[in-house]
């Protein structure tokens, strides 16, 4: 495949009406254009932040579908097609395809906890579907973790071209690079991405993006370019941003701090729930504090 993944790209919410009912799909429009509008490179509907384990397929279709038809080619879409099935991930990545995502993003199988060997034929059927393929590595929410030989194997097959390496290891993005020194990793952790960059990380693939992507986008191009004391001022200056997107469940800070920005209802679906009393003024305070919200 010829596609290059590169930069700075966005993990977006999926915004909900108010009761969290059905997806808003007005506010999605906003959010695609907000993420444009500041120099992202493309945005990825429909993974973790997006809250992709509680869309019905149909909603996970129409998200989809939606973004690529908003996006209209402006910017690089990376869909969430990834479950713990591989005929559900192969029938969402079929779909993707036919919309025209330029690239479908799976995740490690989870809760099935499947070998390094079948981690490598689930990957190698969705690869089989004919479009770019992003692998996904996330152990914290997987309890299973892909290793840097699968991964160079997997690497050598026509379709897979990167993989979002979320583990939070400098040593794993170290192993991948010298097993396939030409594959692209993009971090999966926003405060590893100086450093995961400084050895050859391409970029990130960003939960806080969805609240600075414009110091986002300048962070990784200053990396790129080799100006790591530019990017090292960046870093810092939205590293208590990237922490506090954690400080609970991802997306529930992300997506109470965008309801701040009048991005999106703070409304998620269980089993996620509102942020807590003590995590709202953390969040609060640090928004005030990087001049997202006013007191």
């Amino acid at each position: 495949m010829t596609i290059t993944l590169e930069g700075s790209f966005v993990a977006i919410v999926t915004p909900f009406t108010h009761d969290g009912s059905s997806v808003d799909y007005q506010k999605l429009a906003e959010i695609v254009e907000f993420q444009i509008a500041n120099g992202t490179d493309g945005v990825v509907p429909c993974g973790t932040t997006g809250e992709n384990p509680t869309l019905s397929i149909e909603e996970h279709k129409k998200v989809i579908e939606f973004v690529v038809q908003t996006v209209n080619r402006r910017i690089k879409v990376i869909a969430g097609v990834g479950s713990n099935s591989t005929q559900k991930t192969i029938e969402m990545t079929q779909y993707a395809k036919s919309v025209g995502a330029d690239v479908a993003m799976a995740v490690v199988p989870y809760y099935n906890k499947p070998t390094q060997e079948g981690m490598f034929l689930h990957f190698k059927a969705i690869a089989e579907v004919g479009i770019p393929i992003m692998l996904y590595n996330v152990p914290p929410r997987t309890s299973a973790a892909i290793t840097p030989s699968t991964i160079a194997r997997l690497a050598s097959l026509p379709n897979i071209i990167a993989i979002k390496e979320a583990s939070g290891s400098m040593d794993q993005v170290s192993e991948i690079l010298t097993l396939c020194p030409n594959f692209t990793v993009l971090s999966g952790d926003d405060s590893l991405t100086l450093p995961m960059m400084a050895i050859g990380a391409k970029g990130i693939v960003s939960v806080v993006g969805n609240v600075v992507p414009a110091q986002l986008k300048q962070l990784v191009t200053l990396a790129a370019k080799g100006d790591y004391e530019g990017a090292r001022k960046v870093h810092m200056s939205i590293f208590r941003l990237c922490r506090v997107m954690f400080i609970e469940t991802n997306p529930i800070p992300v997506k109470t701090a965008l309801s701040y920005m009048g991005l999106c209802q703070e409304a998620m679906r269980l089993p996620l729930c509102p942020i807590t009393d003590a995590g709202r003024e953390i969040l609060k305070k640090a928004l005030i504090d990087s001049n997202l919200i006013k007191q």
